[in-house]
């Protein structure tokens, strides 16, 4: 079995072009064709199949497909393995992350991973929940730290922190006086969303319809990230709901400030998710670890 024509399998599927995989691979289009010809010689059957000018995999294809995957990571893993052993182990770990904790948490996470193990490099994807885990069940990355809880019996899912989400106003707000307000008073402001997709969105207005308010309170804009929301925020264009670990640097300078609600206490999970193979990759453990104690 060539190796070399299972991970240009897989490139042309993951691409759905040979022309674009023989780009990537920097060999011929025809040079492709060959290798996938030959792959389908060696398995009796044909793998991809032209519809209407498309490239699409047969079913047979789709069997193969993540077969070829788990034996290119394991071909990988077994090289990180033999390095290790031999002292010369440099690992480079493919961490998935959505929005919030790859912009906000992560980059420190890091930083402090990387003094206490100089070897280990890392490259970062981020992304919404389901493109992460779609991401690890391909084995495109190693690791998946989402915001989103997951519904898959396949992966090893485990909480590892909570984040609070709070009510922040501009620094020059009538609310920045008070110690708390009520509930029921953000009617009286306009609510500054982000984008209906928004796993944080959600849960706050699944919590404001639990207090039948949802429907009161007039929506000023939606905005597709979380910076631009607190951009409006500290214009003074509206209030928001967010998470805290979002604003700390703007509530540390006071541009931004937060404000008590009374009897609001509103929190979410992120979550650790893992795809388990037969053999991890090395320094993996070294990052779950790190992320448990931290």
């Amino acid at each position: 079995m060539n190796i070399e024509n299972l991970k240009l399998f897989c490139l042309v599927v993951e691409e759905g072009s040979i022309t674009t995989a023989a780009r990537m691979s920097y060999i011929s289009q025809p040079a492709v064709t060959k290798k996938i010809s030959q792959l389908e010689n060696e398995y009796g059957t044909l793998l991809f199949e032209r519809n209407g000018g498309r490239l699409e995999l047969t079913k047979t294809g789709e069997v193969l497909y993540p077969y070829a995957k788990e034996v290119i990571e394991n071909i990988k893993r077994s090289f990180d393995a033999v390095q290790k052993m031999t002292g010369n182990e440099e690992v480079n770990l493919h961490i998935g992350a959505s929005l919030t904790i790859g912009e906000y948490l992560l980059p420190q996470i890091l930083g402090m991973i990387k003094k206490g193990y100089p070897h280990i490099t890392f490259s970062l994807t981020i992304g919404n929940t389901p493109n992460m885990i779609a991401m690890l069940e391909n084995n495109e990355i190693d690791i998946a730290l989402v915001e989103s809880h997951v519904e898959n019996p396949i992966l090893t899912i485990e909480k590892f922190a909570e984040d609070e989400l709070i009510l922040v106003t501009s620094n020059e707000h009538r609310w920045k006086q008070r110690k708390t307000i009520e509930i029921s008073e953000l009617v009286e402001e306009k609510m500054i969303w982000r984008e209906p997709e928004s796993g944080s969105r959600l849960i706050v207005e699944n919590y404001l319809r639990e207090y039948g308010i949802l429907d009161d309170i007039e929506s000023e804009m939606e905005l597709g990230s979380i910076q631009s929301v607190k951009s409006a925020v500290e214009a003074g264009l509206g209030i928001s709901i967010l998470p805290k670990i979002t604003v700390l640097k703007e509530l540390e300078l006071g541009t931004l400030s937060q404000i008590n609600v009374t009897d609001f206490s509103l929190t979410r999970a992120l979550w650790m998710v893992q795809k388990p193979h037969r053999f991890p990759k090395i320094g993996l453990q070294h990052f779950v670890d790190f992320i448990r104690n931290q």
